[in-house]
């Protein structure tokens, strides 16, 4: 027996509202649940890290055929790829030889994308960056510092961060997670796509908070392009200061019209007024009182 399509949608909805409040709950699509468990993810990453086995300790057993890419490149790490021990501290790591032929000093780029489904229940790899020297020995160790940009398309978008190589010694590049970078977290504006607590289908339009930092994801790093430049440089770092508002800031370095002149009379009128008064009643010099 064959049903009209109508006619069956029409009975599959009748059947699930006859099933009271609890069934209606479950019709929730899965995209629109929040997570269960926002530390999951982390957790996982963390202890597939420390089960996988470093392959170097020192930076001179590190391959370094691979070339700075002239313009930053998507690079994901995570289970399967290079482990290394610096400091006693594990890392996904990269290597480069750095180019020769580049005027100095010149600027690398970088990006973390969120790594994780959910924007509360994700993380970031923070990059740290060693310039080595042709000795392979470190000239200079720097955490990134990641600051978020929301742009129009996913190459502009994401936690941005860089840094200037000014030693003309530098010959190579080692970028990894210091342990510090995987315990800090990177300042994050709240998206209206993040929902609240209350309930799961309700967003929440405004708010911040700290994305952490995790031990793997996807990294993009190369030489810095006008794209990249302009992300970093109009990236939010922290939550801005509070001011005295708009209407104080104009007042203050633009005088409204009106304003300006009626203060001044109003001084004016107050100066002559109290000149006025002065000479009311102070006496002239010199005068004496009739007995």
């Amino acid at each position: 027996m064959r049903y009209h399509p109508i006619l069956a949608t029409f009975l599959v909805a009748a059947a699930m509202m006859a099933g009271g409040c609890h069934s209606v709950k479950t019709l929730v699509p899965p995209n629109l649940r929040p997570p269960e468990d926002t530390h999951s993810g982390l957790d996982q990453a963390k202890q597939a890290l420390q089960q996988a086995t470093p392959c170097c300790s020192n930076f001179a057993d590190f391959s370094y055929q691979n070339a700075l890419p002239w313009q930053p490149k998507k690079f994901v790490l995570g289970p399967g790829s290079m482990v290394a021990n610096l400091n006693g501290d594990r890392s996904y790591f990269l290597a480069f030889s750095l180019p020769r032929e580049t005027q100095f000093p010149y600027r690398i780029a970088f990006k973390s994308e969120l790594n994780g489904r959910w924007l509360r229940a994700s993380y970031l790899f923070a990059p740290t960056l060693v310039l080595l020297d042709e000795a392979f020995q470190p000239i200079n160790t720097q955490d990134i510092g990641l600051c978020e940009h929301m742009g129009w398309t996913d190459e502009t978008t994401g936690a941005f961060g860089s840094v200037e190589v000014t030693d003309k010694r530098a010959r190579y590049l080692v970028l990894y997670s210091s342990a510090k970078q995987q315990a800090g977290s990177t300042y994050w504006e709240q998206s209206p796509a993040a929902f609240s607590a209350e309930a799961p289908v309700k967003m929440a339009a405004a708010g911040t908070f700290k994305v952490p930092h995790g031990p793997d994801g996807t990294v993009w790093l190369g030489l810095m392009d006008k794209t990249y430049k302009d992300a970093v440089d109009n990236a939010i770092c922290a939550k801005p200061s509070q001011g005295n508002g708009v209407l104080n800031t104009l007042r203050d370095t633009i005088p409204l019209p009106g304003i300006g002149e009626n203060n001044k009379a109003d001084a004016s009128k107050n100066n002559n007024a109290s000149d006025a008064q002065n000479k009311t009643s102070t006496p002239p010099a010199g005068s004496a009182t009739n007995g």
